[in-house]
């Protein structure tokens, strides 16, 4: 038998830690090179996707046009796009967050990545694990 295959991880990453990932510098920053080594496949919907470009023109990050779309171009290319098949309702405190949760389901995603109690409260929908950027690396480290 040969060496064992590494399947790389689909993963929904919230906005806020996508952002922080490639924004901010510190233990978050790392993920940036697991999509990079495909360690992991970040999904996006089309809503989630959305946000992600919405936030990164707030004034708080003062990113210029170009800025925006190194940063678009940082990702998109190791990423999937999951086309909707159901759309979750009513099941995150913050209405907003359950694009995250529909992604997850219809992109057969194999964990949420996120900061927002509201979704890690849940710490499972439809038996994808929710967990924090510590938790992921934790993870990672055991398989």
């Amino acid at each position: 038998m040969g060496p064992k295959k590494k399947t790389k991880v689909r993963i929904v990453l919230d906005t806020n830690v996508i952002i922080s990932a490639m924004i901010f510098k510190g233990e978050v920053s790392k993920i940036v090179n697991l999509w990079r080594n495909g360690t992991i496949i970040p999904l996006f919907s089309k809503g989630t996707f959305g946000e992600f470009k919405k936030v990164l023109t707030y004034p708080k990050f003062a990113l210029s046009p170009d800025e925006i779309e190194v940063l678009i171009e940082e990702i998109l290319p190791f990423s999937e796009i999951v086309d909707i098949k159901e759309e979750v309702s009513g099941v995150c405190r913050d209405p907003e967050d359950d694009k995250f949760l529909s992604c997850a389901v219809s992109g057969r995603a194999d964990m949420i990545i996120t900061g927002e109690a509201g979704i890690i409260i849940l710490r499972r929908y439809r038996g994808i694990p929710i967990m924090t950027v510590s938790g992921l690396f934790r993870w990672l480290k055991k398989a």
